[in-house]
């Protein structure tokens, strides 16, 4: 087992792909399941910066400038905008990305609002805003997502089936990103499971894509889960996935 109390230094962002069932009559995103998006990443942005059980009090006014397609990529990145008593203002970024063309819009963009409850978990005064924000670190993809009930066992730590599903979108977007061509998943290496990500916790995925041929690519993909109340973060599995493209001819 890995651990480091010490996070990576780049951006939180979010990265799903829009599939039918995320979509109106209209074949474009759910403005509710935007919304959800734009709620996980303004929570896990102020609780990996304050280390507080913080839950949502508001949401400003969200205007939707641009849809999101069934098959486009969004990408939903937060940054702190204010430190308040007991209170984080979080403002968010939705952008949809054609997976094939490369090209990106912003969908929407919005301002949270979440409150940290008193108690033992809370440490008060929050650290002060950061002097600039994370840098996003190119050459390899980084991931986040949380555990929350419905995703586990009756141990309480994630299933390994819902392991493997996030593993297996990191690759397919590394590879769609990489190649810009229709990618389906080939093989998948041997997943060894070295610690239990927890309920409540964030994941981690970091894709590399480590070899491409002409119709194929190889990405390795990491798996960590990260204590959002103390930092600590353990590297849970790694594996390499063969992701090749779909002949639509």
């Amino acid at each position: 087992m890995t651990l480091t109390a010490i996070p990576a230094a780049h951006a939180v962002q979010l990265i799903d792909a829009v599939f039918p069932g995320d979509t109106n009559h209209h074949g474009t995103l759910f403005g509710g399941v935007a919304l959800a998006h734009m709620d996980k990443i303004a929570f896990l942005v102020a609780a990996r910066h304050a280390r507080a059980p913080f839950v949502t009090a508001r949401s400003e006014r969200i205007d939707f400038e641009n849809p999101g397609r069934v098959g486009d990529l969004i990408e939903a990145t937060g940054r702190i905008t204010r430190i308040g008593t007991r209170s984080v203002d979080v403002e968010v970024e939705l952008v949809a990305e054609n997976p094939l063309s490369g090209e990106r819009r912003l969908c929407t963009r919005g301002l949270f609002v979440l409150v940290a409850p008193r108690g033992p978990d809370t440490r008060l005064p929050f650290p002060p805003l950061p002097e600039s924000a994370p840098a996003m670190e190119t050459g390899r993809l980084h991931m986040v997502d949380m555990v929350f009930p419905a995703q586990t066992n009756h141990y309480g730590s994630l299933f390994g089936g819902d392991a493997l599903k996030m593993m297996g979108r990191a690759a397919f977007i590394a590879s769609s990103r990489h190649m810009r061509r229709p990618m389906i998943m080939g093989t998948s290496d041997r997943i060894d499971f070295r610690s239990p990500i927890r309920e409540g916790e964030m994941i981690e995925l970091i894709s590399d894509v480590v070899m491409a041929g002409t119709d194929s690519v190889l990405v390795r993909v990491e798996l960590w889960a990260e204590n959002l109340m103390n930092g600590e973060r353990r590297h849970s599995a790694t594996s390499t996935f063969t992701m090749v493209v779909v002949d639509r001819g």
